[in-house]
């Protein structure tokens, strides 16, 4: 029985630490940015879809949530925080639409089985990032309203580089599965 304990406190030990790791590693990817209007450019991204394909989608749900309330009760975790503001003033600004997509394009990632095929890999890690541009262009006609050029602001700029972060996760997820297994 206490070999049970001992087992379950390492695992949730293991997984608190992966979280914290994985909200770390958000954190750090918000900051890194190319300042555009009215969204700025991070590698966000390419973080949140690394987490759900080496965490899986209970761990990255985990891990972005957390993210998300650290943000919420006014950690400076996101990108342009604390300069523009901190906590749900923060979070319901602009950004508000990506970050829940977050959560969407995270649970899908960690979901799907990569098989060596990359264009298939490729094909779901564009279906998972979609919903963020789905979710941040939503909040974003809402927010600025529909008469502005919502694409253009909020999806167009970032176009190639989310290119350039899909076929690097592709290149890289021979590597990725190999972290998979290890959690």
């Amino acid at each position: 029985m206490e070999a049970v304990k001992k087992y379950q406190i390492g695992k949730l030990v293991k997984i608190a630490s992966i979280t914290i790791l994985g909200t770390l590693l958000l954190t750090i990817s918000a900051k890194v940015k190319i300042p555009f209007y009215p969204v700025p450019m991070t590698m966000q991204t390419f973080v949140v879809l690394f987490l759900g394909m080496a965490f899986g989608y209970k761990i990255g749900l985990l891990t972005v949530s957390l993210y998300l309330f650290e943000g919420i009760v006014g950690l400076p975790v996101f990108a342009n925080s604390p300069e523009k503001g901190i906590g749900l003033v923060y979070f319901t600004g602009p950004t508000m639409g990506y970050l829940i997509g977050f959560l969407i394009a995270v649970s899908l990632t960690g979901y799907f089985k990569y098989e060596k095929n990359f264009i298939y890999i490729f094909i779901k890690l564009l279906f998972a990032v979609s919903f963020i541009y789905i979710f941040g262009l939503l909040w974003l006609g809402n927010l600025i309203g529909w008469d502005k050029p919502i694409f253009k602001f909020g999806a167009q700029p970032f176009l190639l580089a989310e290119l350039f972060k899909l076929l690097l996760l592709v290149t890289l997820s021979p590597y990725i599965k190999k972290i998979k297994k290890i959690i």
